[in-house]
């Protein structure tokens, strides 16, 4: 199976060792030393996992998971000299598939890897498009099109569209949804969500009165149908 990993570290004998070791495993690995330049490389390269490293010069590591979790599944690893379990508990909660804290052995780092393969690669379209009844969304380059025509979507549209994309299938309840999309202070205002995928439908929906996409589970929450 050809595995592409795309390394994040900013740190240039880090970097080599995590790509010599993976190289020494027949992983094809390509490697940026920044968080900008990884948000790119994630989605051109196609990245199969990622390893990520917190510490970055220019993105603090959890901005960079939280873009790419807008988009993708792809498996991220966490390399971090942060060892706090506050910090595992925040990098786990904000999307990261696991965490190694640094100083690491390369063994262990492989055998977790090892792992997340095993678990999630090739199971994930990490193209970051979406399509559904009329609509085309391009989760890098964030734009949503529906007939041709380029649909705006407020910062809140777009980010419960991602949610739900993200797990689609799934039925997400109203508290989920509510914490994901606009954090854990409003969990108790499920009338937002109420008029937000509302919105979602009028815009997306061929008929929003009777929704192919965006279904209602009574009582429960909502679950997006691709």
């Amino acid at each position: 199976m050809d595995i592409t990993v795309l390394v994040v570290e900013d740190e240039p004998q880090i970097r080599r060792l995590v790509r010599n070791a993976l190289e020494g495993e027949n992983y094809r690995v390509f490697t940026v030393d920044s968080g900008k330049r990884s948000l790119i490389e994630a989605g051109t390269r196609k990245a199969d996992l990622i390893v990520l490293d917190l510490g970055l010069p220019d993105l603090d590591g959890m901005e960079v998971l939280r873009g790419i979790r807008e988009w993708s599944h792809v498996p991220v690893l966490i390399l971090s000299a942060r060892g706090e379990e506050d910090d595992k508990i925040r990098a786990l909660d904000e999307g990261a598939d696991d965490y190694l804290a640094k100083p690491f052995g390369v063994g262990e780092l492989l055998a977790r890897v090892r792992a997340l393969v095993r678990r999630h690669v090739k199971h994930e379209d990490s193209s970051g498009r979406l399509n559904f009844g009329e609509v085309e969304a391009d989760f890098v380059r964030r734009t949503v099109v529906r007939n041709g025509e380029a649909v705006h979507l407020t910062k809140i549209e777009y980010r419960l569209l991602t949610v739900l994309a993200a797990n689609a299938g799934k039925v997400l309840t109203h508290n989920h949804l509510m914490r994901e999309v606009w954090g854990p202070a409003y969990v108790d205002s499920n009338h937002y969500l109420r008029i937000y995928v509302g919105r979602l439908r009028q815009k997306l929906e061929a008929d929003p009165a009777q929704p192919l996409h965006f279904l209602t589970e009574t009582g429960v929450g909502y679950r997006f149908e691709p």
